[in-house]
């Protein structure tokens, strides 16, 4: 009985470590659908210092699924660095969906790359990149310094042109690292 009580709580030690060392970070914020054409585009990846990318966590099946071809404006910045034209369509299937309906969203990054490898402790930035209306477009950065500890990271938006009438595409932006 001592036995099996052991090996129980080992093994809850054990999946409790895993499952802690699964999500690096998390991104939480509101999205609210604009109406018209040319907008509700986003994408949100890792970055490693040097401002390369290591993984997409999402993008908006329009734009992943060619969008970017029949309007560049689309989420241009996210576009270039996956390197898009050239992935496979089963790799775009993996990081794509609808985009979503109004509402709270959560994204979380398990801390590896693209090719699921564990990334070493070390600063990254979590940027998220939204297309407001047309060539309006919104970066939110937020750095992320794995294995210091879970903490709060300092979100930084910046517009580009004049984006004064869609900035309420999204709100409510918080970065959490959780190890």
């Amino acid at each position: 009985m001592k036995k099996l009580l052991l090996v129980f709580i080992l093994t809850a030690l054990v999946l409790t470590s895993v499952a802690a060392q699964q999500t690096a970070a998390e991104l939480t914020f509101t999205f609210t659908r604009q109406t018209g054409s040319a907008s509700n585009q986003f994408a949100i990846w890792i970055e490693d210092a040097q401002g390369n990318l290591v993984k997409t966590l999402y993008a908006t099946r329009w734009t992943a699924n060619g969008g970017f071809s029949r309007r560049p404006s689309s989420i241009p910045m996210w576009v270039s660095k996956s390197n898009l034209a050239n992935t496979a369509k089963a790799q775009v299937d993996a990081i794509s969906g609808a985009t979503p309906g109004t509402g709270s969203l959560t994204y979380t990054w398990d801390g590896t790359d693209s090719k699921g490898a564990v990334v070493p402790n070390g600063n990254y930035i979590l940027v998220l990149e939204g297309t407001l209306r047309w060539e309006n477009q919104v970066y939110y950065r937020a750095p992320i310094a794995l294995g210091q500890g879970a903490a709060r990271s300092e979100v930084k938006v910046e517009y580009t042109n004049d984006a004064a009438p869609e900035k309420g595409m999204f709100s409510g932006v918080g970065v959490r690292v959780l190890r």
